[in-house]
């Protein structure tokens, strides 16, 4: 596995990760066991890296320290950077995780409406529409909804949203197409629909099943995502190694029927202008979803995963670090020249640029 060191930074320790006994007087976590490095907010525990810097006129003015990692063809790490073995929230990255168990236990959905299912959507028109659609099969109405109540993800749609005098609504949250793909697999199979979001529903004992099968490993630990929905904690390796099952998943199973889905509506997965739906229609075949607190996964057709984390939660510096792997896999350059560096103002001018360091936007070798 290769490391790097940027001059001036030594990264900590690889983590080992490993179940332990809660500390006396901690609050019971939610829904499982988490380990010792989180609960004692052990920074070494992650072993974050320089992975991105803010060029300001050709000085450096900022760096973003992250974890990144390479898979290949059978699921095993290829190239690492910081602790990749360390156990990370994958937040909305996981939504085609939780799709794969939706799909196992009679989700009927394909097309469009299942790239809503595995959706962080902008809350365009025909987002909302299409979450009505799915509930409309399941039979139930908008407050079925456990969502949080929120506003529209996209910046046009929630200036929009806000002139017309509405407030935050279930419907408008960027994952209302998962929650009402929920809904409809607990009709499916009889399961109960008001509690659909605890930890103990057989939905989510099915996607943490899923999670743990398409990562290889257990769940190290469970949260809340911000949609209220379960989340489980995984290795970024586990992640990179997902995409790149989903992505390279054999004809019939559902791991392709969702990157299918995913790849033919890249829009329906994020929307106008969001980097993930310019990402996968940039490059044929591509998968890709990225997640809250600067997250980003992505897998090829060929079976190869990658994945990043940014320390800081910072989305400005995970779209260029991802670029910068994605031309590691051999990606072509011009392709991703709108991706690899992001533009620094000055007075209204171009003055420096936000890009990854040399030896994680140089092709391997």
């Amino acid at each position: 596995m290769h490391t790097w060191i940027m001059e001036g930074y030594t990264p900590a320790p690889t983590f080992d990760r490993r179940r332990t006994p809660a500390p006396s007087g901690r609050p019971p976590t939610y829904g499982g066991s988490v380990t010792q490095a989180a609960r004692s907010g052990d920074e070494a525990a992650f072993a974050h890296i320089p992975l991105v810097g803010v060029w300001r006129n050709g000085f450096l003015e900022s760096v973003h320290h992250g974890t990144a990692v390479l898979t290949g063809t059978d699921g095993s790490v290829v190239e690492g950077h910081g602790a990749v073995d360390a156990p990370m929230f994958p937040r909305s990255a996981n939504k085609p995780f939780q799709g794969l168990a939706m799909l196992r236990n009679g989700l009927d959905l394909d097309g469009e409406l299942l790239a809503l299912a595995c959706a962080s959507h902008s809350g365009e028109a025909f987002h909302l529409e299409g979450a009505r659609r799915i509930l409309a099969r399941a039979g139930l109405p908008e407050s079925a909804l456990r969502c949080v109540p929120d506003l529209p993800l996209g910046a046009a749609q929630r200036d929009a949203w806000l002139a017309g005098g509405r407030g935050p609504e279930r419907i408008a949250m960027n994952c209302s197409g998962k929650h009402a793909a929920m809904l409809l697999t607990c009709v499916r199979n009889g399961w109960s629909t008001e509690d659909y979001l605890a930890p103990e529903h057989p939905l989510q004992k099915a996607v943490r099943r899923a999670v743990e099968d398409v990562a290889g490993e257990p769940v190290a630990a469970v949260g809340v995502d911000g949609c209220g929905a379960p989340l489980f904690a995984i290795s970024l390796a586990g992640l990179a190694r997902s995409f790149g099952r989903f992505a390279g998943a054999a004809e019939g199973t559902p791991e392709r029927r969702i990157a299918d889905a995913m790849r033919a509506h890249p829009q329906w997965v994020a929307g106008t202008g969001r980097d993930v739906t310019d990402l996968m229609r940039a490059i044929p075949g591509l998968l890709a979803k990225d997640g809250a607190e600067a997250v980003y996964a992505v897998g090829l057709p060929d079976g190869r995963g990658a994945a990043v984390k940014i320390a800081d939660g910072a989305t400005r510096a995970h779209i260029v670090a991802i670029a910068a792997l994605l031309w590691r896999m051999g990606a072509d350059e011009q392709t991703l020249a709108p991706f690899t560096q992001s533009p620094v103002y000055g007075a209204g001018e171009v003055v420096g640029a936000i890009r990854a360091f040399p030896r994680l936007s140089e092709p391997a070798r």
